[in-house]
């Protein structure tokens, strides 16, 4: 009886080891990716997404735009590990780049900025060859974003006009998670309103609550196991808010 299950298990362990492959290969999607010709090293600041010049240099200039992952907005500020295939010239790692932009060139996924195109080489040569190609064969997989000692910034967009009409961008939002819907809140009533998603990540609202006010964000789920979930930051964005102005929210979503 000992020596069957000692057999049973050394099968499972086969099963798995031979499996694991498999699995770990279905988590990436193949695609095709571009890089902007005309564009600096690092993305653009005139992006859909309404990142502005946060758009051009976040992530280390390793931004992109995105088509379909677009998705009318809510893509936006999102991760993905891009890597190409071609053996001679490519890391096995990619680079991970954030959704900033809507575009697509020739059935891509990706348009990249040319510094996160160029680090999908193995080494600066290689990756200097693969701008030469101009567009390649790539895979990606959604993956987590990581913003070390940051945590989630409220930017009121310069398009505000205090106090009839509010518009911002949230900043830094860590985790693989979408925000899906926005509401601003009265700290002292808890009346609250549903913005509208202006354009991209910009969320607005015409007549905003007045006094100091509380962002809560709608988080999308993850799987079948994991529901839809409010997330309210620590520190409000204070009364007399200025339009260009940056707030700390005191938290960060994991």
């Amino acid at each position: 009886m000992a020596l069957s299950l000692k057999v049973v298990s050394l099968l499972c362990m086969s099963l798995l080891q031979f499996q694991s492959p498999a699995i770990a290969a279905t988590s990436f999607i193949k695609s095709r990716a571009a890089y902007y010709p005309n564009s600096e090293q690092n993305g653009t600041a005139d992006g859909a997404c309404g990142y502005r010049l946060y758009g051009a240099t976040l992530n280390g200039g390793d931004v992109s735009a995105a088509s379909d992952l677009y998705r009318n907005g809510v893509g936006c500020g999102a991760c993905y590990q891009v890597r190409c295939t071609n053996i001679n010239y490519c890391s096995d790692n990619g680079v991970t780049i954030v959704i900033t932009d809507l575009g697509s060139s020739g059935g891509t996924d990706f348009i990249l900025s040319q510094h996160a195109f160029a680090r999908m080489g193995q080494t600066v040569d290689t990756g200097k060859s693969l701008l030469d190609l101009g567009w390649v064969d790539i895979e990606y997989a959604r993956v987590s974003c990581s913003y070390p000692n940051k945590n989630i910034t409220i930017k009121i967009d310069e398009s505000s006009i205090y106090p009839d009409y509010l518009a911002f961008v949230i900043e830094y939002q860590q985790g693989i998670k979408d925000i899906i819907a926005v509401q601003l809140c009265e700290t002292v009533s808890l009346t609250c309103k549903l913005l509208d998603r202006s354009r991209g990540t910009v969320w607005a609202v015409v007549s905003p609550p007045s006094g100091p006010l509380s962002v809560r964000m709608l988080l999308s789920s993850n799987d079948d196991n994991d529901d839809e979930s409010w997330a309210t930051p620590i520190n409000d964005i204070p009364v007399n808010w200025t339009p260009g102005t940056s707030y700390d929210s005191g938290m960060q979503i994991n």
